[in-house]
């Protein structure tokens, strides 16, 4: 059984741990390829209607791609290292970034390169105190390749990720919440249930609706206000007939709380 992201599911939540602390959780084939297929089981289980993404051991969210490896593929060539390497790490930021439940990562660590490209793409981040970033791609003479110089600057503006991008330097948990990577930094023995405490809230209400959030948002961020205006139109439009919706509804005009059933 491939243990390179473990997965354990607790109520409506889905925790997922990138596993390979001996190489600080570093994102090999092998664990892209494992993520994958796992938000394509959780995607079809209606008892999930949420993740936690998080790194095992103490040291590391992810350091990255795994250097040694697709040093290995650019030897084969540009066409292999883009087949093998940027494609498949792009094919997962942009997963996690349109997948139809809510994605919280709990950055526990390190969180460099490809670690740093997982928070930029999932929905919402919550940060240990402990936690680093970085954008170190250009410290071994490439520029990121999983979404990192396209994502980062509409999170954080132009010039602040261009600095990142460019110098490579490692900045904090706190200088990331500054700049709109992650949505807290928390205590880091409070991590975990930090990020619950999160889904928690988020699970409250109708998952369909969530579903149409995330993909009205995901998107039309990068669309114009009239593209964005019709593409929530679009989301509300496939929602006003479902049995949440009018539960949602009844339940406002009865003063009571929803019992949502997800259809």
């Amino acid at each position: 059984m491939d243990s390179t992201v473990l997965f354990e599911q607790q109520g409506a939540v889905a925790l997922l741990t990138l596993n390979r602390p001996e190489k600080l959780n570093a994102l090999n084939y092998a664990t892209n390829d494992r993520l994958l297929s796992l938000l394509d089981q959780i995607e079809d289980d209606p008892g999930i209607a949420a993740v936690i993404l998080t790194g095992a051991g103490d040291r590391a969210f992810s350091a990255g791609g795994d250097i040694h490896e697709f040093t290995l593929s650019i030897e084969q060539g540009t066409d292999i290292a883009v087949k093998a390497f940027v494609n498949r790490g792009q094919r997962m930021t942009a997963r996690l970034e349109s997948f139809p439940k809510p994605i919280i990562v709990a950055v526990n660590g390190i969180a460099f390169g490809g670690g740093c490209e997982i928070t930029e793409a999932a929905h919402l981040a919550i940060a240990s105190e402990r936690a680093v970033f970085a954008k170190p791609e250009i410290n071994i003479g490439i520029p990121p390749t999983f979404g990192g110089t396209q994502r980062l600057p509409r999170l954080a503006g132009r010039k602040r990720a261009l600095e990142l991008l460019l110098t490579g330097d490692q900045f904090s948990a706190q200088r990331a919440y500054e700049i709109g990577l992650v949505n807290s930094v928390v205590p880091h023995e409070q991590l975990l249930s930090s990020a619950m405490q999160m889904a928690e809230r988020i699970l409250r209400h109708s998952p369909l609706a969530a579903a149409r959030i995330l993909s009205a948002v995901t998107r039309g961020i990068n669309t114009t206000i009239d593209e964005g205006l019709e593409i929530e139109k679009q989301q509300f439009a496939r929602m006003a007939g479902t049995c949440d919706c009018k539960e949602g509804l009844h339940a406002w005009i009865e003063r009571r709380q929803p019992q949502y059933t997800g259809k």
